[in-house]
């Protein structure tokens, strides 16, 4: 995986909203484009997106939300799929938004194809990034990364990337996207016991919630994931209609890091043609 990207010379501006109890942060990056909603997956912060809402602009205002439990944002504890999902329908409530274009990556892909079931009013378009609609052994071999034994702090950043990649992580940078300086050295931010509750409460069967929605979806995943099997995903897209999967034969898991280019011209072609023609039928376009 490559190193984080360089932030823009105009950052996004950071907000907070409290919704549902919880005070989440969220990056807009402005503009006067169509507001489209990015999900970050488990481990992530929302600044994960800055380089898609940089290729998007002026089209797109990227609004990328912290979910709860991870980055600045806040935690009451539940961290079930529901909570993302009913987190991320109030956000967009709170600020008067909908029906948007929702975008969202891992875990972030579940809450976004679960907020299309739950509140259809609210999304217009879906764009998933290697969530899948089954998160259960054996299909996927290992849907749990336990951190629990981690470092919490380091004295250095480089420090803590060398001791996560003792963890066995060959290249921690998605990781230190988390990483700041504490008054006891350098750590993530996030609570590496909620994250495994988090992880755990995301194993199991989401083919319902899937299949629930009907606005037009662009499924993306990279060949070499060992997250999303190519088989389930070829699967989620013949089975839901007006689907199309999208396949990177040399991505992994993050291809909005493997391909950056390639990620936000397969976004942006989607959302300008599920917008403004009638939606393509599901099929596999390689």
């Amino acid at each position: 995986m490559p190193p984080p990207p360089t932030p823009p010379a105009n950052p996004p501006t950071e907000r907070f909203t409290t919704v549902r109890g919880v005070r989440l942060a969220h990056l807009d990056h402005g503009g006067p484009g169509t507001p489209l909603l990015a999900l970050h997956g488990h481990f992530g912060r929302a600044r994960t997106f800055s380089p898609l809402a940089a290729a998007l602009a002026p089209h797109r205002r990227v609004i990328a939300l912290e979910q709860r439990a991870h980055g600045h944002s806040g935690s009451d504890g539940d961290v079930t799929p529901d909570a993302y999902a009913d987190d991320a329908a109030a956000f967009l409530r709170a600020l008067g938004l909908g029906p948007v274009d929702v975008l969202g990556h891992s875990m972030g892909g579940v809450t976004a194809f679960r907020l299309a079931a739950r509140a259809p009013d609210l999304v217009r378009t879906l764009v998933v990034e290697e969530g899948g609609a089954d998160n259960r052994p054996p299909l996927v071999p290992h849907p749990v990364l336990d951190t629990r034994a981690w470092p919490r702090r380091a004295p250095s950043l480089d420090a803590l990337r060398r001791a996560i990649a003792a963890q066995g992580v060959p290249d921690p940078a998605y990781f230190l996207e988390s990483a700041v300086e504490h008054p006891d050295g350098w750590g993530l931010l996030l609570d590496h016991d909620e994250l495994y509750a988090s992880q755990t409460a995301l194993v199991g069967d989401h083919w319902p919630d899937w299949l629930a929605s009907s606005c037009p979806a662009l499924l993306l995943h990279g060949r070499a994931s060992t997250v999303l099997p190519t088989a389930l995903a070829r699967e989620m897209a013949a089975r839901r209609p007006r689907t199309l999967l999208r396949e990177f034969p040399a991505a992994g898991h993050w291809l909005h890091d493997d391909d950056p280019d390639g990620f936000a011209h397969a976004v942006a072609r989607f959302l300008d043609t599920a917008t403004t023609a009638a939606p393509p039928p599901a099929r596999r376009v390689r």
